[in-house]
């Protein structure tokens, strides 16, 4: 009976999802879903008043499909509300954008975003 209990516990048992976890999930979301994480990087950040992280993140946006969700990922990030428990976002902003097409469509974009721990 114990093994059984174990087993069960074992099959429903899922790992909780990382702060990381969750700004890239929201990222890939504004992204439609059509973005390619190259690189995530996360480093706190605090000042007098404030504490926080801060999360940048390199997407991969291959062919004319993704592209075109890639534009408008980049449209919509500086005003988007993302929605991230315990988080406020308090800065969302493109660093770069490299933007290629042949041999077909492709868009690399860095974006920075700056998170502060609601209280």
């Amino acid at each position: 009976m114990r093994a059984e209990f174990i087993e069960t516990k074992a099959r429903s048992y899922r790992p909780r999802r990382s702060l990381a976890d969750r700004v890239y999930l929201a990222v890939l979301t504004l992204a439609e879903g059509r973005a390619d994480l190259l690189a995530h990087s996360e480093k706190p950040w605090a000042s007098i008043t404030f504490s926080g992280s801060r999360h940048e993140l390199t997407l991969d946006f291959n062919g004319p499909v993704a592209v075109a969700a890639g534009e408008r990922f980049i449209a919509l990030l500086p005003d988007h509300e993302f929605t991230l428990p315990g988080q406020l976002v308090a800065d969302a902003c493109i660093n770069s954008v490299d933007h290629r097409m042949h041999p077909e469509p492709r868009m690399v974009v860095e974006v920075a975003l700056l998170l502060l721990e609601e209280v």
